[in-house]
C-alpha cells in the first residue's frame, strides 16, 4: 500500500523545475525521492489516463508539473495555486512498504510508478514477433528466450583497448542516489566542463547500447524511467513553453543544501533554454523511444514497454511529432540546431537526420504501443505518416548520376499538378563540386528539401540511420553503403567517419555559419570526422551484408583513439588532426567503439536493432486525390523509380 502527501514549501530557494529531492543526511530521510510529474497518484481513475480524441491530447493534468498539481487540488478540492512562481516540491517518506507525502495535510492513497496498462496483454500493433502474448508464464519464457542472445558471452577476449574503453566507460557513469544513471558526456579535466558533465539523451545511446550487449541492463532502465519523468517537468523560455511530450536534452545531478542545513541530489533537466541559441532538442524524444525498443528487443523485458507512464511518454512524444501545422510535406519541420548538429550549420527545414530518426520513432512507436480504444487512432496516424514519409524520402531526397541529370535538365516555374520539378529547383544549384564527385554506381540521400532549395551535402548519421531503419529502399541502401566505399579518403580517411561533406567556405562559410568560430572549414560539424558514427555504420554495414567495411573502419579507429585520448572529433579533410576544441574521454566516442567491437562479435544481435523492408508502408496511401476527379495520386506517378 502506498500513502502519498503533498508538501507545498514556499521558502524553498531551487527552481520548482528541479526534480527529484533526497536527502543524505537524515535518517529519516534514508532514501532517494521523486517528484510528481509522473505521479501515478491517481492511475486508476480515468481521468489520468484517457486520450481526449478531439484535441489528440492527453489531459494536461498528468503531464506538466504545474497542472499535475493543479489537477490534484481539484480533485482534493483544495486551493489553486501557480506552482510556477512559488516553490513547491515534494517529500516523500519511504519504507519498504509505503511512500507517503502531504499537501496542505492532506494525504491520500496511491500506486507506486511502475504500473502497467491495464488492458489485454500482448494485443500490440506491427509485425514484430518479439512481444508479449499469451498468459503471464508465456510472457516470461518468451522474455527469457529473446533476452538470451543479448546476454550471451563473447567469444573473443577483449583486446586491450577494449578493457581501457570499459573502465573509462565505467568512470564515466553517473549515480542519482547511488543508482546509475546515465553516463556524463566527456571525462576531460583539462579545462571548463561547461555542460560536458551533464547526461545527454543522444549521447547515451551509444553507451546504453554498449550497456545492453555486455548485459548490464539495470542503467539503461534507470535512464528510461528518469528522464521519462522529466518530459513533464515545467520548461519555459521567456514566457513561453513547448508542448508537452518534450524530451529534455540533458539533465544533471546536483547536490543542493536545504534551508535545514540538510542535503540532497536532485536532476535538474535542459530542455534548451541553457542551449547555445536555445534550441529545443527534436532528436531526444525519437532516440529515446528507439532506445526504449532496443532494450525490449535486447533483453527480452517488454513489461516496461507496457507500464501506464511509459506508454503516456511514448504517446505524448508521438502525439507531438505528429501534431498538426502549416507544413505541406510529412517532413518534420524544424529549426538549425535541433539534433546532433546542434548549432548554426543551414540544416534548419526538413534535415534528413531527423527524418530518418522520426520515421525509426515512428516504426518503433507502432510495435510498442498497446493497442486499445485510446490508442486506435494513434496507431491509424503514425501507419498514415510512415507511409507518406517513406515515400516523400525516397523519392524526393534519393540523388545518384541519373538524378543529377534529371535535375541539370529542369524546367522551371511549373505551375501544374503534374508538375516535374515540384519544388521549382533551379538546375544552377547544383555545386560544382558535385558534379565530379558523384560515382558511375552509388548514391545518397540529400541533407535537406525545401521549396527552391536542395542541400547537395552529404550526412552521414542521416544516410547511415536511413539504411537501419529502411527508410531508403534496398536499392538506395545499397547504393549509399557503394558510395562511401567509392568516396573513403573523402569520407573516412584518416579517421572514421565525417558528420557531413563538404565542408562549407569561404563566403558560403561566412553567410550560412554566421562566421562560427567553432564550425570553421572541416571542423566539428563542418565537415570534422566523428568516431561516435562507427556504432551507426557497423550496423548500416551488417543489415546489407557489407562488415568488411565496418571492420575496416573499426580497427582505423582501434589504432588512434586510445593514443588520442578518446577524443570527440578530428578536424582537416582526411582526420589528421585531433579537433582544434575537442574533448578527450568523450563518452560516447570510447562507447560507440565499444558498441561496434561487440556487434561485429555477434552480428546476429544487429538484427534485432534494425528494421526490415515493411511492403504494407508502399502499399498504403492516404491521398485522396483519386477520388476527387482532380488528378492521379502522386505516388502512382512515381512508383516505377521505386525499387524494392
Amino acid at each position: 500500500m502506498t500513502s502519498i502527501n503533498l508538501i507545498s514549501n514556499c521558502t524553498m530557494k531551487p527552481s520548482s523545475r528541479i526534480l527529484g529531492l533526497g536527502r543524505k543526511n537524515s535518517s529519516f530521510f534514508s532514501r532517494c525521492y521523486h517528484s510528481v510529474t509522473m505521479s501515478t497518484s491517481f492511475c486508476n481513475n480515468p481521468l489520468f489516463l484517457n486520450l481526449d480524441r478531439k484535441t489528440k491530447q492527453y489531459p494536461s493534468r498528468i503531464f506538466e508539473f504545474k497542472r499535475v498539481m493543479n489537477g490534484f487540488q481539484q480533485v482534493l478540492r483544495l486551493p489553486s495555486w501557480n506552482l510556477g512562481h512559488s516553490r513547491t516540491f515534494l517529500n516523500l517518506k519511504a519504507t519498504k512498504t509505503e511512500c507517503v507525502s502531504s499537501i496542505g495535510g492532506v494525504s491520500f492513497k496511491a500506486r507506486e510508478f511502475s504500473n502497467s496498462v491495464e488492458t489485454k496483454r500482448g494485443l500490440r500493433v506491427g509485425k514484430d514477433d518479439n512481444k508479449g502474448g499469451g498468459d503471464e508464464e508465456d510472457l516470461k519464457e518468451k522474455n527469457s528466450k529473446n533476452g538470451s542472445i543479448a546476454k550471451k558471452k563473447f567469444d573473443d577476449e577483449e583486446t586491450e583497448v577494449e578493457k581501457e574503453a570499459w573502465k573509462l566507460l565505467q568512470k564515466a557513469l553517473v549515480t542519482y542516489c547511488d543508482t546509475p544513471v546515465g553516463t556524463v558526456a566527456a571525462n576531460d579535466d583539462s579545462g571548463s566542463p561547461l555542460n560536458y558533465d551533464q547526461v545527454f539523451i543522444r549521447d547515451f545511446i551509444p553507451s546504453a547500447l554498449a550497456f545492453l550487449l555486455k548485459g548490464e541492463h539495470e542503467i539503461v532502465k534507470n535512464f528510461l524511467l528518469h528522464t521519462l519523468q522529466l518530459q513533464s517537468w515545467e520548461k519555459t523560455v521567456d514566457c513561453y513553453s513547448p508542448g508537452q511530450g518534450l524530451m529534455p536534452a540533458s539533465f544533471k545531478v546536483k547536490t543542493m543544501e536545504f534551508d535545514d542545513k540538510k542535503t540532497g541530489e536532485v536532476l535538474d533537466p535542459d530542455f534548451g533554454e541553457s542551449a547555445i541559441g536555445r534550441v529545443a532538442p527534436v532528436d531526444s524524444g525519437l532516440w529515446w523511444i528507439i532506445l526504449l525498443r532496443a532494450y525490449g528487443k535486447l533483453t527480452g523485458d517488454y513489461t516496461l514497454q507496457e507500464k501506464l507512464e511509459v506508454q503516456t511518454g511514448l504517446q505524448m512524444i508521438i502525439n507531438l511529432c505528429l501534431s498538426d501545422g502549416f507544413d505541406m510535406f510529412p517532413s518534420l519541420l524544424v529549426t538549425d540546431g535541433s539534433c546532433m548538429i546542434d548549432r548554426r550549420m543551414g540544416i534548419h527545414g526538413h534535415p534528413l537526420e531527423i527524418q530518418a530518426l522520426f520515421y525509426s520513432a515512428l516504426r518503433s512507436a507502432r510495435e510498442m504501443v498497446v493497442l486499445n480504444d485510446e490508442s486506435k487512432n494513434l496507431v491509424g496516424e503514425i501507419n498514415n505518416r510512415l507511409s507518406a514519409l517513406s515515400f516523400h524520402i525516397r523519392e524526393y531526397y534519393w540523388l545518384d548520376m541519373r538524378q543529377v541529370n534529371e535535375i541539370y535538365r529542369y524546367k522551371t516555374e511549373e505551375y501544374s499538378l503534374d508538375a516535374t520539378n515540384k519544388f521549382n529547383i533551379y538546375p544552377e544549384q547544383i555545386p560544382m563540386w558535385l558534379m565530379d564527385w558523384i560515382p558511375e554506381e552509388g548514391g545518397y540521400l540529400i541533407g535537406n528539401l525545401q521549396p527552391a532549395h536542395m542541400d547537395f551535402r552529404f550526412f552521414m548519421l542521416g544516410n547511415l540511420w536511413s539504411i537501419v531503419s529502411s527508410l531508403g529502399t534496398p536499392k538506395q541502401n545499397k547504393s549509399v553503403l557503394n558510395l562511401i566505399e567509392s568516396k573513403w579518403d573523402d569520407l573516412v580517411g584518416d579517421m572514421p567517419l565525417k558528420i557531413c561533406y563538404p565542408a562549407l567556405e569561404a563566403e558560403e562559410w561566412r553567410l550560412i555559419t554566421g562566421s562560427d568560430p567553432k564550425n570553421t572549414p572541416w571542423s566539428y560539424h563542418n565537415g570534422g570526422s566523428w568516431p561516435t558514427l562507427l556504432w551507426q555504420f557497423t550496423l548500416a554495414c551488417i543489415k546489407m551484408g557489407r562488415t568488411n567495411l565496418a571492420e575496416k573502419a573499426v580497427d582505423l579507429a582501434e589504432k588512434r583513439l586510445p593514443i588520442d585520448s578518446w577524443p570527440e572529433y578530428y578536424d582537416t579533410k582526411t582526420g589528421r588532426f585531433i579537433g582544434k576544441q575537442a574533448r578527450l574521454f568523450q563518452t560516447w566516442t570510447l562507447a560507440g567503439f565499444l558498441a561496434s567491437k561487440m556487434l561485429l562479435k555477434n552480428p546476429e544481435i544487429a538484427t534485432l536493432l534494425c528494421w526490415d523492408e515493411d511492403l504494407d508502408i508502399l502499399e498504403t496511401c492516404v491521398c485522396t486525390l483519386n477520388k476527387s476527379g482532380r488528378t492521379k495520386c502522386s505516388r502512382d506517378v512515381a512508383k516505377s523509380h521505386i525499387l524494392v
